[in-house]
């Protein structure tokens, strides 16, 4: 039988929602509501205090403080007891308010008379709110079962302001899913995409928070839970699991079966919540603790926690389980994604916005494979956008709009109809050779890692493949692929080159890029850490398998090989014993061997810039790594944007290395080439081919503009104009060279 304290809790539900779904006008409808809870609560005061922007809290509704303070009085997050509460997402129970540490009086409100406070968040699943807020006069602490039931209420709070129906008008700034809205990301993949959303993990939306018959939610909340259980089962029982994915599942599984979690929720249910909702709350009360612990252990238990929330959810609401049709133009909306889950929605998307990720990531990579405009670190963007909703996406800036007013959308179409145009007049050039006005040839190739890529390497008018990352057939499979799957797939690229030069770089693993099937290095520091060559060298299997592979691929014709991330000489000889026994194994074998063979490097590291003269003479081929190279120049992680936007390739420090690379590379006779994203940005490709630099790998859709601007120009005066800013000693060259271009224009 239930007791008076849920008996009271349902009563007090109940009425906020029949109060909730009035037709009064939003004000009197919170006056109502926080009267109500006052009463429920028997306290003199009840507060709501909302979000008006990230770090803002305002106080919206008031039983009991002075009526003047409501829309006046607002609290920085962490400021006073209040912005506590929101900061940490955890309640405070004192008795004697104004002793508690971080108090902050606030004269307007008149709360000087009363001493106790109580305090929880408002929040839905990682998303704050605001905060609820009752006081009393006399001296109180608040009874577990009093913050249990204060709780429950700021649930349904939360639920009614997702449903615009707290907070009311959408004048007020907080109607939810309406408002037009930017995000300033970071760039993924350069290009621009006008679509509408497509959540990669649909938002689930509870439109009944408050339940009537508590018997019936419990009944429906354990047979969720047994539905859930059973498909974890299934997914264990699948035959194709290592030894790893067992235990993440064993764990996930733990979790399911956890007695606690599902009494929680039903304690829940029985104060008056609906299944749904106490699901969620509970999720959100996890997911507010642990997101405070240090441990990255814990935390990673926390999406754990996440996703099975997320599936009983989808059990109980049967939504996201087949969540309509994807739109004709849809832009793929999500937390994070991996590059096999990318791949599977391939080029059908307009464009990719993440709220994680990083610029070296697989999605990132896979993205940059198929041309599709990514922005990442776009913070709350899930939370915010709708299946539908109309968005913008500026990868160029790494700016994203949603729903955006109609003079945004001008805009923006005008500067897609401008790149359109521009892009005619690149394929005009597509036969062209890009040659400076003095005469000057500069090679251009493409990057590529997928099959997919190889159709532009003709579009582009790219003279070859400077980079074909084979770590992407190994990131989007579950198990090691098979030796002649791999060689069927390189002989595919080869055939699709038509002739066409591509250098194979072997397997680039480690740092950011971690096969799902290989355990993870727990290293400090990754990127100088166990990756690339270093792993092939010590897991000497995998690397013969690759380079049996291409020799087979190449079935007699023409291989140029790449070792990544070579750091020093010695490295690279005995990645060359490596493929000496592979080629003497093939041609044991009885299969032909290459007719000719290029081996070479990629340089990546200021270590082997310095490396004795007689390494310079042995490799056939070397290819700056820029991405990396510039990261340890500068010792600027390119993952952290705090650091890696200060420094810049066209300072007068990394161009003068670059010069010193093609001086030692052009004394041997050995070929060089400039690999990266700096390579198809066309400023910085001026300055290396004034430099000396006479080959640039890039993405397919960069050739254009960069040949169209080599075209235009002298690298005798460029060139001129470097010379003269290092004289006067200036540090950045940029302004320079950017002004040289206006000229042109």
């Amino acid at each position: 039988m239930a007791n008076r304290s849920e008996t009271d809790s349902r009563t007090l539900l109940r009425s906020l929602r029949d109060t909730l779904a009035s037709e009064a006008e939003g004000q009197a409808r919170l006056n109502r509501v926080v009267g109500l809870i006052a009463q429920s609560m028997k306290t003199e005061v009840c507060s709501i205090y909302l979000f008006r922007d990230r770090d803002t809290l305002e106080l919206w509704a008031s039983h009991g403080l002075k009526a003047e303070a409501v829309h006046k009085s607002r609290l920085r997050l962490g400021e006073g007891l209040v912005g506590r509460v929101a900061q940490n997402s955890k309640p405070i129970n004192t008795a004697d308010a104004p002793s508690e540490k971080g108090f902050r009086y606030m004269p307007e409100t008149g709360e000087e008379l009363f001493s106790s406070f109580l305090g929880v968040p408002i929040q839905r699943v990682g998303e704050k709110t605001g905060v609820l807020v009752v006081q009393t006069r006399a001296r109180r602490q608040f009874s577990d079962d009093e913050i249990d039931a204060l709780e429950v209420v700021a649930m349904v709070l939360a639920e009614m302001n997702e449903l615009d129906a707290l907070a009311g008008e959408p004048q007020n700034g907080l109607a939810l899913h309406r408002q037009p809205l930017m995000f300033r990301g970071g760039t993924g993949q350069e290009g621009t995409a006008e679509g509408h959303v497509w959540l990669h993990e649909p938002r689930v939306v509870i439109t009944n928070p408050v339940a009537e018959d508590p018997e019936a939610e419990t009944l429906r909340l354990r047979e969720a839970v047994a539905q859930l259980r059973v498909s974890v089962d299934d997914l264990l029982a699948a035959e194709s699991l290592d030894k790893d994915q067992k235990q993440v599942l064993e764990a996930y599984r733990m979790f399911a079966q956890s007695r606690g979690w599902v009494r929680r929720m039903e304690e829940d249910i029985a104060r008056g919540l609906s299944a749904e909702a106490a699901v969620e709350k509970e999720q959100s009360t996890a997911r507010a603790r642990l997101e405070m612990v240090p441990d990255a252990y814990l935390r990673e238990r926390l999406h754990d926690l996440d996703d099975l929330s997320n599936r009983l959810l989808r059990i109980l609401t049967g939504q996201g389980q087949a969540n309509g049709e994807m739109p004709a133009d849809p832009v793929l909306v999500a937390r994070n994604i991996g590059p096999a889950e990318l791949l599977e929605y391939g080029r059908r998307l307009k464009g990719v916005v993440l709220e994680e990720g990083s610029v070296g990531s697989h999605a990132a990579i896979v993205a940059r494979a198929l041309a599709i405009p990514l922005v990442i670190h776009a913070e709350r963007i899930t939370t915010e956008a709708l299946n539908g909703d109309r968005i913008l996406v500026d990868g160029d800036m790494g700016v994203v709009h949603l729903r955006p007013e109609e003079t945004i959308s001008a805009a923006f179409r005008d500067k897609t109809a401008m790149q359109a145009k521009a892009q005619e007049q690149y394929a005009s050039l597509r036969g062209l050779p890009a040659e400076a006005l003095c005469g000057t040839r500069i090679a251009l190739h493409m990057n590529a890692g997928l099959m997919a890529d190889l159709p532009s390497l003709e579009g582009s008018g790219a003279e070859g493949v400077g980079l074909f990352r084979t770590e992407l057939q190994f990131l989007v499979r579950s198990q090691v692929p098979k030796r002649d799957e791999l060689a069927a797939l390189y002989a595919r690229v080869m055939e699709a080159a038509r002739g066409r030069r591509v250098a194979f770089r072997t397997l680039d693993i480690g740092s950011d890029k971690v096969l799902p099937y290989m355990k993870p290095q727990d290293e400090p520091n990754p990127a100088m850490g166990w990756r690339a060559i270093r792993v092939g060298l010590e897991k000497p299997g995998v690397l013969r398998m690759q380079l049996q592979a291409l020799i087979r691929a190449a079935n007699g014709g023409p291989l140029t090989v790449m070792f990544p991330f070579v750091t020093q000489p010695s490295e690279f000889d005995a990645a060359k014993v490596q493929l000496s026994q592979a080629l003497a194994h093939e041609e044991k074998m009885g299969r032909a061997l290459p007719s000719s063979l290029e081996v070479g490097v990629m340089l990546e590291t200021p270590s082997l810039a310095f490396a004795p003269q007689s390494f310079f003479e042995r490799t056939d081929f070397v290819s700056i790594g820029g991405n990396d190279l510039k990261q340890f120049f500068f010792a600027a992680d390119r993952e952290n944007e705090r650091v890696r936007r200060r420094y810049d390739t066209l300072s007068a420090a990394f161009l003068g290395f670059l010069e010193l690379i093609v001086q030692r590379c052009n004394a041997a006779g050995t070929q060089l080439s400039f690999c990266g994203e700096d390579a198809g940005r066309p400023l910085e490709a001026l300055a290396f081919a004034a430099m000396g630099l006479r080959s640039l790998s890039m993405r397919p859709a960069s050739i254009g503009p960069v040949k169209a601007l080599l075209r235009r120009a002298d690298l005798r005066e460029v060139r001129e104009i470097i010379d003269g800013c290092i004289a006067r000693g200036e540090e950045n060259l940029r302004p320079a060279l950017a002004a040289y271009l206006e000229k042109l224009a």
